[in-house]
């Protein structure tokens, strides 16, 4: 489920100007750390079109701005923490996305509630990163932050 998630979030994102790729280059969906997704990721991602652009699955031990990494999933790794890695790309235009609400510093975190993976959003990280996300995507969430947690 997951997954499917990862490359349908997209849709409801607005990147700033000119920080996609031109028309018929891929946007780069790339999982940082340990894939918990495998050949499944691959799959749903197939012939997916992000505003008339492929979509790419990467793979990466770490990541930094410079990874060109447009939707993020990181998941952490000994190599790189969950933390170091939303620093590394703290106002890149990239949408991050991670587990657990205490990822502090990601775009979406997903989490299971009554067995069901749903997600939260932090507007503030979005904004930080120059995204917009719809207000379809936020009435969807379990919750939306706009601003650091004290």
């Amino acid at each position: 489920m997951k997954a499917a998630y990862l490359y349908k979030l997209v849709s409801f994102v607005d990147w700033p100007p000119g920080s996609l790729p031109p028309p018929g280059a891929p946007v780069n969906l790339c999982v940082v750390g340990d894939d918990p997704f495998g050949a499944t990721l691959d799959q749903v991602a197939q012939n997916q079109q992000v505003n008339g652009r492929p979509l790419a699955v990467r793979r990466m031990a770490t990541v930094s701005k410079s990874s060109g990494c447009h939707v993020l999933y990181i998941a952490g790794s000994r190599r790189q923490s969950v933390a170091s890695a939303l620093q590394s790309v703290k106002g890149a235009p990239s949408l991050t996305i991670t587990d657990g609400a205490e990822a502090h510093g990601s775009v979406v975190q997903f989490v299971v509630r009554e067995g069901r993976v749903r997600f939260t959003i932090d507007v503030a990280a979005a904004a930080q990163n120059g995204l917009t996300v719809s207000a379809k995507l936020l009435s969807l969430a379990l919750s939306v932050r706009d601003g650091p947690t004290s």
